[in-house]
């Protein structure tokens, strides 16, 4: 297994595993999210491969076939607020296809999304995950990650 940039190529892959992690979201909050669809288009996918600031990561099998991703994105703190300036790494979801779990693959994922972080500067990798993903709290715990921050609501 590698980890490499995506290319327009891993589109079609992309857009399954999407379609993977829409599932296990819609069946933890099936409010707010609807069943059979994906966070991204294909067109909305090509637009976002060609944006340096926001790369996505996909770990690749010996035969080059996508079974992971990482999309991420540079969050910029500016000077002149109430925070310190500065930089994170945002990662925004991270996915490995259900046949390649527990072989690594989201860990090396992970880990690289560090590495690009340090390269670009960044103090910290920060991400969200929605309560009653537990497979993900743990993996992530497992990572060395702790909570910034609880985000709440009262649904009406």
């Amino acid at each position: 297994m590698r980890i490499r940039f995506a290319e327009t190529r891993d589109i079609p892959r992309l857009l399954t595993l999407l379609g993977e992690v829409l599932e296990i979201h819609a069946a933890i909050r099936p409010d707010l999210f609807v069943p059979g669809t994906t966070k991204y288009s294909a067109a909305q996918l090509e637009a976002l491969l060609a944006d340096p600031a926001s790369p996505v990561f996909v770990a690749v099998n010996d035969a080059d076939e996508t079974v992971g991703y990482a999309f991420c994105r540079v969050n910029v703190i500016p000077e002149g607020g109430n925070r310190k300036p500065g930089a994170s790494f945002y990662l925004d979801d991270l996915c490995v296809d259900e046949t390649a779990r527990g072989q690594g693959t989201g860990e090396a994922l992970f880990r690289y999304v560090t590495e690009e972080a340090k390269r670009r500067g960044c103090g910290a990798v920060e991400l969200n995950v929605w309560c009653g993903n537990d497979p993900a709290v743990r993996f992530y715990k497992k990572m060395g990650m702790r909570p910034q921050s609880v985000r709440m609501e009262l649904t009406l």
